[in-house]
């Protein structure tokens, strides 16, 4: 099983990125589990969502606390929140920033996995806004393959609609373009 958690703001689009990650999840006939974790959140406010896939059934319903993957969605949260926190030792960081791996491993003293992708850039390139939560969607998937890059075109198209073909360019180009240090 692998359990990611989200980091981002309100609005950013977190809670979509779990609901189309647990959609395509299933529709590889895998298992998985997308939620979010609700507060008094609004608009900017850091928010964080969790998605869990595996091939088997999953029987666990409680929060995760000891993430595979971190995904940072807006890298101005490092410093206001702990993001690491919980992320395994051997685990993976996903950071959405102009920073190099190396850098923000250093920055974070995290031993496991970083990766970067400049997401920002690449969404307001393909989709004409700066919200990156589809675009780094790709950089997990790259990162991790847990699932096909083509497993979300479905979910995509269904969510988006007219502009879901920008999206998906998005999440390829995040997929080729992260970087990552171990």
């Amino acid at each position: 099983m692998i359990e990611v958690r989200w980091h981002g703001r309100g609005g950013q689009g977190a809670v979509t990125s779990v609901e189309l990650l647990a959609q395509a999840a299933i529709a590889e006939g895998k298992y998985a589990q997308g939620f979010p974790s609700f507060g008094p959140e609004r608009r900017g406010a850091p928010v964080a969502a969790f998605s869990r896939v595996d091939d088997q059934k999953i029987k666990k319903r409680s929060g995760i606390y000891k993430p595979d993957v971190v995904v940072v969605l807006d890298s101005s949260l490092i410093g206001l929140i702990n993001v690491t926190d919980g992320l395994k030792p051997e685990g993976i960081l996903i950071v959405n920033t102009t920073k190099s791996p190396a850098e923000v491993k250093k920055d974070l003293n995290f031993s496991g996995t970083v990766a970067t992708v400049d997401g920002t850039s690449i969404a307001r390139k393909e989709l004409g806004v700066p919200i990156a939560n589809t675009t780094m969607i790709g950089a997990l998937l790259k990162i991790t393959k847990a699932m096909k890059l083509d497993s979300l075109k479905d979910p995509v198209e269904h969510r988006f609609g007219r502009i879901a073909q920008k999206n998906l360019t998005a999440m390829k180009r995040a997929y080729d373009e992260i970087k990552s240090v171990n």
